[in-house]
């Protein structure tokens, strides 16, 4: 973040962009010991706070990276706006489905993912309005943060790569994230929720008395028992 606030192309323009960071990653923080998160959401969000960073820096319509692939592949636009977008679907997603999981009888049902499908594309909507208003208050100012680039259908290509990052990273996502979910030890983790011990072993019911001995087999049905000695033979 550092190094994206060093003279940035617009100062407002990249506060816009790295606000979410900004107030992130002190929440990531205070979190970490009550509500820790799972490593792969971790990692999610360090690559989107770098996604939003360098579109800070740069404003969306300029990073250099972007500028290298329209250029490559010969495109009308710069990308790096595209791909922002489809950030804000992919890494929202496993955010959002974490917190269903872990705070909502949610988790294992099948409305789990469309669910967390449509709250990111509910937040997409949300944002393009935050950016509508930008440009009413802010007029031609604003222009570096919507990134439209002329494109008249910028709103709806927004909205629809939110979309599909969102889908994407549940058909990919869902089965790993399971899996790191069963080692939390946080709320919602299944040591939490007393499915395994606290090494991630399954939890057994409660020992017999007398420290789970086994009892003694029966005899199979036809077999004759040798009487010990002191004891009556049967007649």
């Amino acid at each position: 973040m550092g190094l994206s606030a060093w003279h940035p192309h617009d100062r407002t323009t990249w506060l816009l962009e790295t606000v979410w960071v900004l107030v992130g990653l002190p929440l990531l923080v205070l979190t970490r010991r009550r509500f820790p998160l799972t490593h792969l959401l971790y990692c999610l969000l360090a690559a989107h706070a770098l996604v939003l960073a360098a579109g800070g820096h740069y404003t969306y319509a300029q990073v250099p990276l972007g500028d290298w692939v329209r250029d490559g592949l010969g495109l009308d636009r710069n990308p790096y706006d595209r791909f922002g977008h489809l950030m804000q679907g992919f890494v929202p997603a496993v955010l959002v489905r974490e917190l269903l999981s872990r705070t909502s009888p949610l988790r294992g049902s099948r409305w789990l993912a469309p669910l967390t499908v449509c709250a990111c594309l509910a937040f997409s909507a949300v944002f393009e309005m935050f950016e509508w208003a930008a440009a009413v208050i802010g007029g031609h100012a604003a222009d570096d943060f919507l990134a439209t680039q002329g494109d008249v259908w910028d709103t709806q290509w927004d909205m629809f790569c939110a979309l599909i990052g969102a889908t994407v990273s549940a058909l990919l996502l869902s089965r790993l994230h399971d899996r790191q979910l069963g080692g939390l030890t946080g709320p919602g983790g299944a040591e939490r929720r007393g499915l395994t011990g606290p090494r991630g072993a399954e939890r057994r019911g409660p020992k017999r008395p007398g420290g789970g001995a086994r009892r003694p087999s029966r005899p199979a049905a036809g077999s004759r028992t040798v009487p010990t000695s002191g004891s009556r033979p049967a007649p």
